[in-house]
C-alpha cells in the first residue's frame, strides 16, 4: 500500500512567518494560500512572498532623512609607491596562526613586520591608499601598539571613517579633538578655548604637545585650573611635566608638594629629585649623608699578592639609617608606610638616597669617583640596599658616568655590576647610555654569559642592531645549536633577531641553514628545527631589506 504525506494546512494571506514556513517544508507537504498542490504551487508561493514583500515594506513609515555626510578631507601627503602599496596590502591580509605546537616554520611572521613597516612609512611622510583604510583600522583595533602609528599613516581619512563606523570609534579618543588639529602656539584663543571646554584625552593631548614646545607656556596653561582640576587628573597633567623638565619648574612643583593628594606629591618630589639643583634636592642630600659614611676605623683586608706585595686596607661605608620619618620627609616625598616584607628604616633610607643628587657622594665620600665608591665594600648588609637605591637615582638622574660604575663591566663574572640586583636593574641602566655604547656593553655580556638572559638587555639596545652586537646574537644562536637545545627556549631572542638585525647580515647566515647531524645527547630532531629557525631569519632579513627598497628608504 503506497503512503502519502497529507497536505498542510495553507497559511492565511498576509501572513510572511507561514509563507517562510511553507517554502522550508516544501510545496508538495504545504500549498500557499489560494494555490492547490500541483506544478503551479512554487510560483504562487512566489508570487505570494512577492507580494508580502512589497505590502510590509509600503507599511514601514517614512523616517526623516539622513543628513548626508561631509567630503573625506583632503591628503596632501605624497601617495605609497606602487611596491610598497601591494606590500602592506599583504601585510594587512596576514593573519597569525593558531598558537599551538611551537613550530613556526620557516615562512616569516609578517604580522611582526607590519610595525617596521608603518614606522619606515612614516618616516617618509606617505599617504595610504584610500582603500586600505579600513584594514589598518581594523587592525589598529585588535592591537593598541599599534595604533599610534595606524593614525599617523592613515591620517585625516581614517578619523573620518572613525566617526561613521561605531568599531573604529578609539581612532577619535587617541586622536585630540577627534582628529582636530592641535592649535598653533601662539593660538592663545584656540589653546584657551580646548584647555577649558575640551575633553580629559584633548587637553592631555593639548598639554602634551605645547609642552614639547613651549615648556613654559605649557606649565603655565596648567597654573590656570591647578586649584580646581580633580586629583587624578592633577596626577596626570603634572606627569607631562617630565618632558622638558627644568629649573624654572621648580616653584610650581615645590607648589605641589603641600597638594591634598598623597600621589600628586609624591610625583611631584619625584621630579623635584629628578633636578640636582633643587631645593628638594639639597635636603635630601643633607638627610641621605647623615646615613652615610666613610668608616676608617672599620677596613676590609684585601690578601698580599705577587702583583701586590703588602697587605692593603680599604675603608668601608658605613650605614645608618634615620630612626624616624618626620612630616618634612613625608612632605620631600619619602613615603612612610613600607611595603609588606620590609623594614621601616631601609625603607625610608632607599627613599633617601634614590632623591639625593648623586654628586654628593663624591664629596662625602673623600673625592672619590663613581667607580671607586661602587668599589668600597659596605658594612653590616647595606650593600644590596645602597647599591640598588644608587642605580634608581642614576637612572632618573639619566647619569651615565653612575651607570657605568654600577653596571660594571659586562664580562665580570657576576653577570653584571655590584648595584645591579636584577635584569630589569641592569637594562635600565644601559638606558641612560648612548645606543653605541649599550649595543657594545649588551654585546659583551652575551660574548660572557650567553643569551638565556640577554631578553630584556637586548630590549633597549637600537634597532637595527649594529654590527658587533648583530653578531654576538647570531654567534650564541649558532653556539645553541651546536649544543644540541631546541631552539623553541631562544624563540624570544629568535623574535627580537628577525625584528631588530640589519637586514644586510643576510648574507652571513646562509651558512646556517643545512641541517646539521645532532651531536650526541642532543633533543631529538633538533638540528631540523634550527634550519628551520635560521632559514625564517634569512627569509625576514631579505623581506625587510626589499620592504625598506619598495620604501625608498635608504
Amino acid at each position: 500500500m503506497t503512503r502519502t504525506s497529507a497536505p498542510v494546512d495553507a497559511p492565511v494571506a498576509g501572513d510572511w512567518e507561514g509563507l517562510v514556513t511553507t517554502a522550508l517544508l516544501g510545496t508538495d507537504r504545504r500549498t500557499p494560500p489560494g494555490s492547490g498542490p500541483g506544478p503551479a504551487a512554487p510560483v504562487a508561493l512566489l508570487d505570494a512572498a512577492a507580494t508580502e514583500t512589497v505590502r510590509r515594506r509600503a507599511g514601514l513609515r517614512p523616517a526623516r532623512a539622513a543628513e548626508r555626510p561631509q567630503a573625506a578631507p583632503e591628503d596632501p601627503r605624497p601617495p605609497l609607491p606602487p611596491a610598497a602599496a601591494r606590500r602592506l596590502a599583504l601585510l594587512l591580509a596576514d593573519r597569525p596562526g593558531p598558537s599551538g605546537g611551537g613550530r613556526r616554520g620557516a615562512a616569516p611572521d609578517l604580522t611582526e613586520l607590519l610595525p617596521q613597516w608603518l614606522a619606515g612609512a612614516n618616516a617618509r611622510g606617505f599617504a595610504p591608499p584610500p582603500h586600505t583604510l579600513p584594514a589598518l583600522l581594523d587592525a589598529a583595533r585588535g592591537r593598541t601598539d599599534l595604533r599610534p602609528a595606524v593614525l599617523e599613516f592613515a591620517g585625516p581619512r581614517a578619523l573620518w571613517l572613525a566617526r561613521l563606523n561605531q568599531d573604529w570609534r578609539f581612532a577619535l579618543r587617541s586622536a585630540p579633538g577627534g582628529g582636530a588639529a592641535l592649535p598653533h602656539v601662539d593660538d592663545d584663543d584656540r589653546i584657551q578655548r580646548l584647555w577649558q571646554e575640551g575633553l580629559f584625552a584633548e587637553r592631555v593631548a593639548l598639554l602634551s604637545a605645547l609642552r614639547s614646545r613651549e615648556p613654559a607656556a605649557a606649565r603655565e596653561l596648567l597654573a590656570t585650573t591647578w586649584a580646581t582640576e580633580r586629583a587624578e587628573d592633577r596626577l596626570m597633567f603634572l606627569d607631562s611635566l617630565r618632558a622638558g623638565l627644568g629649573p624654572d619648574d621648580e616653584p610650581f612643583l615645590e607648589q605641589a608638594l603641600a597638594d591634598r593628594s598623597r600621589n600628586v606629591r609624591a610625583t611631584a618630589a619625584e621630579l623635584l629629585s629628578a633636578l640636582p639643583g633643587s631645593a628638594l634636592a639639597a635636603r635630601m642630600a643633607v638627610r641621605a649623608e647623615a646615613c652615610v659614611a666613610v668608616d676608617h676605623t672599620q677596613t676590609a683586608t684585601a690578601q698580599a699578592t705577587p702583583a701586590t706585595p703588602t697587605t692593603q686596607f680599604t675603608p668601608v661605608i658605613a650605614v645608618e639609617a634615620p630612626h624616624e620619618c618626620d612630616p618634612a620627609m613625608e612632605r620631600d616625598g619619602v613615603v612612610a608606610k613600607a611595603p609588606a616584607g620590609r623594614g621601616e628604616r631601609s625603607w625610608w633610607f632607599g627613599q633617601l638616597v634614590e632623591a639625593a643628587p648623586l654628586g654628593t657622594w663624591s664629596r662625602r665620600l673623600g673625592g672619590r669617583t663613581p667607580r671607586e665608591i661602587v668599589a668600597l665594600p659596605v658594612a653590616d648588609d647595606w650593600q644590596g640596599e645602597l647599591h640598588a637605591a644608587w642605580c634608581r637615582a642614576a637612572v632618573r638622574q639619566r647619569d651615565a658616568e653612575w651607570s657605568r660604575a654600577l653596571l660594571g663591566e659586562p664580562s665580570a663574572p657576576e653577570a653584571g655590576g655590584p648595584g645591579a640586583v636584577s635584569l630589569a636593574e641592569r637594562a635600565k641602566l644601559l638606558g641612560t647610555l648612548g645606543a653605541a655604547e649599550r649595543a657594545e656593553w649588551v654585546a659583551g655580556f652575551i660574548a660572557t654569559h650567553g643569551l638565556s638572559e640577554a631578553f630584556q638587555l637586548l630590549g633597549v639596545c637600537a634597532v637595527p642592531w649594529s654590527g658587533p652586537l648583530g653578531r654576538a646574537v647570531v654567534d650564541a644562536l649558532n653556539i645553541a645549536r651546536d649544543a644540541g637545545s631546541y631552539p623553541w627556549s631562544f624563540s624570544g631572542v629568535m623574535g627580537l633577531a628577525e625584528r631588530c638585525l640589519d637586514p644586510s647580515e643576510a648574507g652571513r647566515l646562509d651558512l646556517l641553514l643545512a641541517v646539521p647531524d645532532d651531536p650526541e645527547n642532543a633533543s631529538p630532531g633538533a638540528g631540523g628545527y634550527w634550519a628551520e629557525a635560521f632559514q625564517r631569519l634569512v627569509t625576514t632579513l631579505r623581506l625587510r631589506a626589499a620592504m625598506a627598497e619598495e620604501l625608498g628608504a635608504p
